[in-house]
């Protein structure tokens, strides 16, 4: 097990703002449906959300894989280099599916619905984000490297994913 699976699984708050807001759960990793990677690399499910969707670890290693992210409404983009990338993602803009444009003005947005809910979401990540080890970048930080990795890197074919028993690409779960 990766050493930043099992903090999560040892640090019990940790673990609850990666569920919500981040919408992250180590107990969903099935996608419930047969798929691949075109490029023929290795698929492994390690997360999942509330709505079906399922993180995906691509090729071989540990947690420095490359993480692709499917939807259950046939939608897959690569997300993050790395699980550490990946959950700093989830800790600083746990609202990233709002945030197709990858504009601060989108986050924020997306951001004050979720402040009128969770007025103390600033400090619960960053008590999260101490328990796993991790130093936070800024928003806008992080929003350009989603952009330069769903636009860069995960545009390749070695991060397509496809329905297996139909032989049918994922449409990209960012327009663009």
């Amino acid at each position: 097990m990766s050493p930043l699976i099992t903090a999560i699984t040892r640090h019990a708050e940790a673990a609850r703002f990666l569920d919500w807001p981040g919408d992250f759960d180590l107990a969903r990793g099935d996608h419930g449906e047969e798929v691949h990677l075109a490029s023929g690399a290795a698929l492994e499910g390690f997360a999942g959300d509330g709505a079906g969707g399922t993180f995906f670890f691509c090729g071989d290693g540990g947690e420095e894989r490359p993480v692709l992210y499917a939807d259950s409404e046939g939608r897959a983009a690569l997300l993050a280099v790395g699980l550490p990338e990946l959950l700093r993602l989830l800790l600083v803009v746990p609202w990233w599916r709002d945030c197709g444009g990858f504009s601060p003005a989108e986050s924020a947005r997306a951001a004050a619905e979720y402040l009128e809910d969770m007025p103390d979401l600033a400090a619960r990540r960053d008590r999260a984000a101490a328990a796993l080890g991790l130093t936070l970048p800024g928003e806008a930080e992080v929003l350009a490297r989603l952009r330069e990795v769903v636009t860069g890197t995960g545009r390749g074919e070695e991060y397509v994913l496809v329905h297996t028993p139909e032989d049918s690409p994922y449409e990209p779960y960012f327009a663009g």
